[in-house]
């Protein structure tokens, strides 16, 4: 396994080789009764050179782009093709030492990756060069499919189709669009017939293709009766997925006809960029089908070192795991792969809306002609491979470059800095921004993330400062202060990137380590923890509110510490989403309309300590558990300000509710109530953030007899009528190693089947603050995890990912709270 111990740094020998992949093959065709034979490859990682019976084809140089060779002249009967393999890492040291005129920072990543070098001067998956939360394997291969294919006449090489709504004619049309590579010497004219047969939509047109590479653009109009009931597609939590059945048919005097299935969704999408009232800057917010959409969600990386391995059931796993936890929308970020087709299906199916970034991230690039023109066929072939997708409502330039330049990364001297700021312009405006605009008119680009949006615009593409909060979107990120603390979170108009590392789960560690390996500080910890300090620094935040485990067994103590890392790096994003979740409706100094909050980030490339909240394997960690609250729909929100409580209550849904807002106080002491307010008639808003309730501290305390701030902990929770209700939500009033009256409980489980799910029956004898329930290897996903255990009893269940049993679940249940940490 590449994944274990240390096989990472053992095996790097693999990458600095050239490999040669090599097969005969009988052609199962009559090579005679062909005009065109093309060898297509949909993906080659990366610098290959291809032949056929010792005849070169061509070069590839790009992972991300899809390569056909013409092989009429030169295949047989019996074949031997060739792929022959150069190193990336070579590669790409090779193309930084022709670089001659100026370096391209930066030209190794932080010691601490145990990477390699010039990742910037190849296009290739940046991260497989390794990343501050992944390994280095610069893989070489054949990545996506290989075919042969064969025809006369003509061949459909490309279809997707763009939906809009013309809103002066208030009906919905599509855009098709259709690319041939057209063989015959002259002109073939015919039909195309476009049938939506549940929208009662017909349409056929005429069409003539010329010689050689053309494209047949269709606009089909649904007529206004219709386009009243076109269902349009919606984003979790707003509404339904629905696509319709297409089916376009080309029947050419050629004679053989074409019949491409497909389904054509209906949605709009506006990325908002204007003046807010009582606030310098603009707004920057999507609407959807001319709806206000707070996006939740997370940033997505690749979920392998090796794509191969990453199967439609992975994918599925992960998406499902991401909206089941409430999130709308997903990053697919910039250092990554564009993903693999059956990924935007299940978006497209699931409803999560995707950022999309270029594959650009933290670094410079050059901008010679050879690279540019590379970057050209790889922007117009993804573009249009994936633009069919409603799931997908941004394109972004990069991740970070902009902020890289404004903010000197690098450290390049001010004499130099027009030269890197005219690439910069060049490769994402002049280039990328271009093809899109031309390829894709259906949905908004940006340059870069974060960026200040139109103000980068006008500040010729870089602005001073890409991190103001008054513009675009932020990254934040701050491991030094208590994160507890809501103030020293940026009130930005849009959270793209925020985060706190933990560890994976033990049974995650046990298969790719050995027993010496299970300590905080061992070789094993270390060799992980791809992040400069970052086991440091994981301790320093816990430091400020738990107390550190001293357990005199290392077993117990190690897991003990992965326990903490996952309780604090749980409540820190919980805090701090909140925060944002709060904001949208609300302008102080300024500042807030926050409209977006995406947590870096929701999947793990390995087996490793990282920011995010699926482990590798799918596991769900404490966080993803508390994003599942903290993404609710309907969420009452608590902070102080200067000794002031102020409860929130956040709404996503689409109409007004009153209800009642339930605040239970608990003596940490006693499983039986302090006290309990009830305020009936709270209105709460749709989609938008009001405050419901305010108290001072102190007054709380006196209302709440015998409690002190070290004594007592706050929990509330919204009801309504017809089964409404939010999750029960918490607020500490000390932190909990200064917590007094905590006892040590006996927590007890008893395990049943219910159909095809399990029910935990758990009980306790004392309050116990952040409950996990861990079933080792067994994968699967409880309906609640890491909470804060007030009543004696409670249910919770386990939907299994594969088949097990109830004594299974029994022999590998453990179950952990914070007074189990010694």
């Amino acid at each position: 396994d590449p994944y274990y111990r240390f096989n990472d740094v053992m095996y790097r020998w693999i990458s600095l080789d050239n490999w040669t992949y090599s097969r005969t093959f009988k052609t199962p065709f009559d090579v005679r009764k062909w005009q065109k034979v093309n060898l297509v490859f949909e993906g080659v990682d990366t610098v290959a050179q291809i032949l056929i019976n010792n005849i070169t084809l061509g070069r590839t140089d790009n992972m991300f782009n899809r390569y056909s060779f013409d092989i009429t002249s030169v295949i047989k009967e019996v074949n031997f093709v060739e792929v022959r393999f150069l190193s990336a890492v070579s590669y790409a040291a090779e193309q930084s030492r022709c670089h001659k005129a100026y370096s391209i920072p930066p030209a190794c990543p932080p010691p601490v990756q145990k990477g390699e070098c010039h990742a910037n001067f190849i296009r290739k998956e940046q991260c497989s060069f390794s990343w501050d939360w992944g390994p280095s394997f610069p893989t070489q291969g054949i990545w996506k499919d290989v075919r042969i294919e064969a025809y006369n006449h003509y061949h459909l090489i490309h279809f997707s189709l763009t939906s809009f709504f013309v809103k002066s004619a208030s009906q919905w049309s599509l855009e098709i669009e259709s690319i041939f590579d057209v063989v015959s010497s002259k002109p073939i004219a015919g039909l195309v017939t476009v049938s939506i047969p549940k929208l009662q939509t017909q349409q056929t047109s005429s069409v003539k293709l010329q010689p050689g590479e053309g494209s047949v653009v269709l606009l089909v109009n649904i007529n206004k009766v219709r386009s009243s009931t076109v269902e349009a597609w919606w984003p979790n939590g707003h509404g339904k997925q629905t696509g319709y059945n297409m089916t376009t048919t080309f029947i050419m005097e050629a004679g053989y006809q074409i019949e491409k299935f497909s389904k054509a969704y209906f949605r709009t999408v506006e990325l908002v960029q204007e003046s807010i009232p009582g606030s310098p800057g603009l707004s920057f917010y999507f609407r959807i089908n001319g709806r206000p959409i707070f996006i939740k969600g997370s940033n997505w990386i690749p979920a392998d070192s090796f794509q191969d391995r990453v199967t439609y059931d992975i994918l599925w796993l992960l998406l499902k795991s991401a909206a089941d936890a409430n999130m709308n929308a997903l990053r697919v970020w910039g250092g990554g792969v564009y993903e693999q087709d059956e990924f935007y299906d299940i978006c497209d199916e699931l409803g999560i809306m995707i950022w999309q970034d270029f594959m650009f991230a933290c670094a410079l690039y050059p901008t010679d002609q050879n690279y540019l023109e590379s970057v050209r066929a790889e922007v117009s072939h993804q573009v249009r491979r994936l633009k069919s997708h409603p799931s997908i409502i941004l394109w972004s330039g990069n991740n970070e470059n902009e902020a890289a330049i404004a903010s000197n990364w690098f450290s390049i001297p001010y004499a130099d800095r027009e030269v890197y700021i005219k690439d910069y312009v060049m490769l994402y405006v002049k280039n990328i921004r271009e093809i899109v605009l031309t390829e894709d008119k259906s949905r908004p680009f940006i340059a870069s993330s974060p960026t200040n949006g139109l103000e980068s615009v006008k500040e010729g593409w870089l602005s001073q400062n890409p991190y103001d909060t008054h513009y675009g979107d932020t990254h934040f990120y701050d491991y030094s202060n208590d994160c507890w603390n809501w103030t020293v979170y940026p009130k930005t108009r849009f959270a793209s990137e925020y985060g706190f590392q933990s560890w994976p789960s033990f049974s995650t560690i046990e298969k790719v380590s050995s027993t010496e390996d299970w300590s905080y500080t061992s070789n094993f910890s270390l060799h992980r923890q791809h992040h400069e300090n970052g086991n440091d620094q994981m301790l320093q935040q816990i430091g400020h509110h738990f107390k550190l485990p001293q357990s005199t067994d290392p077993i117990k103590k190690f897991k003990d510490m992965i326990y903490l890392t996952q309780v604090m790096q749980a409540q820190c994003v919980k805090t701090e989403t909140e925060f944002y979740r709060f904001s949208q409706s609300e302008i102080i100094k300024g500042e807030g309309h926050t409209m977006g909050a995406l947590y870096w980030q929701l999947n793990d490339i390995w087996q490793a300590p990282s920011w995010a909240s699926l482990e590798y394997g799918g596991k769900w960690k404490l966080l993803h558990y508390f994003a599942q609250n903290f993404f609710a729909p309907l969420l009452p929100v608590a902070y102080e300000d200067k000794g002031v409580l102020y409860i929130y209550g956040v709404s996503d849904l689409h109409v007004d509710h009153k209800l009642t807002l339930r605040v239970v106080v608990h003596a940490w002491s006693s499983l039986e109530p302090v006290c309990t307010l009830a305020k009936d008639g709270v209105t709460v808003k749709a989609q938008s953030a009001v405050p419901i309730h305010k108290e001072s501290i102190n007054d709380l305390l006196e209302r709440c007899r015998n409690c002190t701030r070290k004594s007592c902990v706050i929990t509330f929770c919204l009801v309504g009528e017809g089964g409404l209700q939010s999750p029960t939500n918490h607020h500490f009033l000390s932190s909990l190693k200064d917590a007094v009256g905590l006892e040590k409980t006996q927590l007890s489980a008893s395990v049943s089947q219910r159909d095809d799910i399990y029910v935990f029956v758990l009980q306790t004898t004392a309050i116990a603050p952040f409950v996990s329930l861990d079933v080792g290897n067994i994968k699967g996903r409880f309906s609640d995890n890491g909470f804060l255990m007030t009543e004696k009893k409670k249910v919770v269940m386990f939907y299994p990912w594969e088949p097990t049993s109830v004594e299974e679940l029994e022999k590998s249940l453990t179950l952990t709270s914070l007074v189990d940490v010694v």
